[in-house]
């Protein structure tokens, strides 16, 4: 079985452990349904699915009108509670689909609301078997009275063991000792190691018989509902088995989901879009307790695993096998998401010595065998440990050749380990052929355990026999019959690996680079992304202030009444005066001869120490100054505010004074604010207005206005000469 020969026996017990009843591992159907509906499920917090026993007998009794047992009924009823149950859930997608075909005949419900959770015909669902079950209750109750009764009887004390009730063949019993059969008459049940004796009294054993008549009794009741209800089932028994194979689908389901939850696994769904790009990304194989990880590409035809001896390449033959048999079946294992698997029909493992005496076949004979199989196959992966095994080594590496490349026209993946350099040296210059060599650490004389793809390994039988204590000298001597020249070949292949290794770290290195460079460059695209949306959003709102500006210049030129325009026209000034630009607080990236400026003051930026500044202005003077102080100026152009230019014609009768003599109060306040209007208009920085003394109540109200009016910047009494008192020099 592939599945013990790739290890994974363990892992696949592990997740059987998990269903509700025994069954194959394998889940047939469509795996991309499949998929979609375990993620779906994942979303949902449901109750897991009850211990069920297998169906198939019972089925096969309905077939041939026989009459089911009441825990047979039940465990049909187990099933059709539990997809009574998902049918309370709101599903989506493939997975409401499934179970809305999945519809309970009406004809049912009398069966499953017939029992209670421990199995048991519920009270109430037939009176003659609640009548029968409080008769036994009654008579339990009336046994246990009478042996209580009879141990606490004087004559028998002397004879009593202990005052138990003792349970023996189904019976409750005393123990007594030899000479008990003067006080009490009863049947002995049976003999204890100590010689005492287990004794049912005759008075008892009425009420037992009375019990054996009750129990027969519900049988007979029970019998016949057993009759009504299979016969109920034998009608719906293609329902039956619909809802028996959809249960165990669902229970494959449940069953992953737990099991990659438990263990923090992931599924890997595979497809034939990966069959051009195949790779294991951090992957552990499960017989392996503190594994490493593996990460390999193994997306051409032939893999070759060379290299040393003890260093993992048969692990690696398996994992790879076993990563692809996993997915195949949609069990969830120890990778990473981003692991592609493609899609094969067929998994071969040719992993063991084929040799029989039993059928009388060589290890190499066999091997034959198990090759010649493949050539009736397609769209296959294959697994070959020790390909030359059992035959001389040149001859096997020109027959694997030419055998790999005709499989590789078959649409067949096979991974190969050897030891033998030449079928690797043969192959190597095939673009389909990947080369995997196993890395030895050559300090510490031990593997590592990691792969190194696009170059052979050495085998280090040398060292691997020093390694386990092979005599030194034993070890020098085959050195010197394996010979120089193919030692230095040895010496060429390691000086291959180490290159290939270093090369690999170095494009491992400029990858970081790489990718370094890149966040810099998001970073600096999302600050500019930033800084122009700043832009449009202070141009926006300049244009809308300035927009709300005309608006009001336009309300201003529509009104006919001079106050309103007036009083339009300040506000519009005041408009104009709040508009600003809202200073970028980035930090300046300065450097000695910008153009910068600290306050009002401008100069060129002459040297920078530390966070100081020296900066020479355009006065020729020297300044140092904190570097966080200094502004550009004039280096980079800044976006200016557009500034609201009112123009109004200037009136034609514009005058610097204004008499207010005998006018009313409200008359006269009406005059000046035109006056004063015009006056601004008409550039005048300073006006006169005559209002006289006389009460002093127009002098009051004249004061007043000019105190609120947001034009006035100041006002006196004139001067003697002027008018004194009774006029006001206004500033505006």
């Amino acid at each position: 079985m592939i599945v013990k020969k790739l290890d994974i026996t363990n892992h696949i017990e592990q997740l059987e452990a998990l269903f509700c009843r025994k069954k194959d591992i394998k889940l047939d159907g469509d795996i991309n349904i499949h998929h979609s509906i375990i993620k779906e499920l994942d979303t949902f917090s449901l109750k897991t699915p009850p211990k069920v026993e297998p169906l198939n007998g019972p089925m096969n009794y309905l077939q041939k009108q026989g009459n089911l047992k009441i825990y047979e009924i039940y465990e049909f009823v187990k099933i059709l509670r539990y997809f009574q149950y998902l049918h309370k859930f709101t599903f989506t997608g493939k997975l409401a689909n499934w179970i809305e075909k999945i519809i309970i005949p009406k004809e049912l419900d009398n069966i499953i609301d017939a029992f209670d959770e421990k199995g048991e015909l519920i009270h109430g669902f037939s009176e003659d078997l609640d009548r029968v079950n409080t008769n036994l209750y009654s008579n339990k109750d009336a046994i246990k009275q009478k042996l209580y009764g009879v141990i606490n009887s004087k004559n028998l004390q002397p004879y009593l063991v202990d005052h138990q009730v003792h349970l023996v063949h189904g019976e409750q019993t005393l123990m007594v000792r030899a000479g008990f059969n003067h006080v009490l008459k009863c049947k002995v049940m049976d003999r204890s190691q100590s010689g005492f004796f287990y004794v049912l009294p005759h008075s008892v054993g009425e009420l037992k018989q009375k019990q054996s008549d009750l129990v027969n009794l519900k049988d007979d009741i029970v019998y016949r509902i057993t009759k009504e209800f299979s016969s109920i089932l034998a009608k719906q028994i293609m329902f039956l088995k619909f809802i028996n194979k959809e249960f165990d689908r669902y229970d494959h389901y449940q069953a992953r989901l737990e099991f990659a939850k438990i263990n923090d696994f992931n599924f890997i769904l595979p497809s034939k879009a990966n069959n051009k790009s195949q790779k294991l990304v951090d992957f552990k194989h499960p017989a392996l307790h503190n594994a490493k990880s593996v990460s390999i590409d193994f997306s051409k035809s032939v893999i070759m695993i060379t290299g040393v001896n003890a260093g993992g390449k048969t692990m690696l033959l398996k994992s790879i096998l076993s990563a692809v048999y996993m997915s195949k079946y949609l069990i969830p294992y120890s990778c990473d998401k981003s692991t592609k698997i493609g899609a094969f029909k067929d998994i071969s493992a040719i992993l063991d010595d084929p040799q029989s005496v039993k059928n009388d076949i060589s290890t190499f004979a066999g091997r034959m065998l198990e090759f010649s199989k493949l050539f009736s196959k397609n769209d296959t992966i294959v697994g070959v440990d020790e390909i030359e095994l059992g035959t001389d080594s040149d001859e096997a590496a020109s027959l694997f050749k030419v055998i790999l490349e005709e499989l590789i026209q078959k649409n067949i993946k096979i991974i190969v380990t050897t030891h033998h350099k030449r079928l690797a040296a043969l192959l190597a210059a095939n673009n389909n052929v990947e080369l995997i060599a196993a890395i030895y650490d050559e300090n510490l004389r031990v593997p590592t355990y990691e792969f190194l793809q696009g170059t052979i390994g050495k085998s280090y039988a040398f060292e691997t026999a020093q390694r386990y204590h092979i005599p030194l000298r034993v070890v020098n001597k085959a050195k010197e019959v394996y010979g120089d020249d193919k030692d230095k070949l040895n010496d060429l292949i390691q000086r291959s690996s180490d290159l290939e290794r270093e090369y690999k770290d170095k494009i491992s290195l400029l990858d970081k680079k790489i990718e370094k460079t890149k966040q810099l460059e998001k970073q600096l695209k999302d600050k500019k992304e930033s800084m122009d949306s700043d832009i449009v959003h202070q141009k926006n709102k300049l244009e809308k202030e300035f927009s709300e500006a005309i608006n009001e210049v336009k309300k201003a030129v529509k009104l006919n009444n001079i106050k309103e325009q007036h009083q339009i026209l300040n506000k519009v000034h005041k408009q104009k005066q709040e508009i600003k630009i809202s200073k970028n607080q980035e930090p300046l990236n300065l450097k000695v001869g910008d153009r910068v400026k600290y306050n009002n003051t401008k100069g060129l930026l002459i040297s920078i120490k530390g966070k100081k500044a020296t900066v020479e202005t355009n006065e020729g003077m020297k300044l140092q100054l904190p570097l966080s102080s200094l502004q550009r100026s004039g280096n980079i152009p800044k976006a200016k505010p557009k500034s609201i230019q009112i123009k109004v014609q200037k009136p034609e009768s514009g005058y610097i004074k204004l008499d207010l003599h005998g006018q009313r109060a409200d008359e006269a306040i009406e005059n000046l604010d035109k006056f004063l209007s015009d006056s601004l208009m008409a550039g005048f920085d300073e006006v006169l207005v005559y209002h006289g003394i006389g009460t002093g109540k127009l002098a009051r109200a004249v004061s007043e206005f000019l105190d609120s009016h947001p034009s006035v910047v100041s006002y006196n009494d004139a001067t003697a000469k002027e008018g004194g008192f009774g006029a006001k020099v206004i500033k505006l």
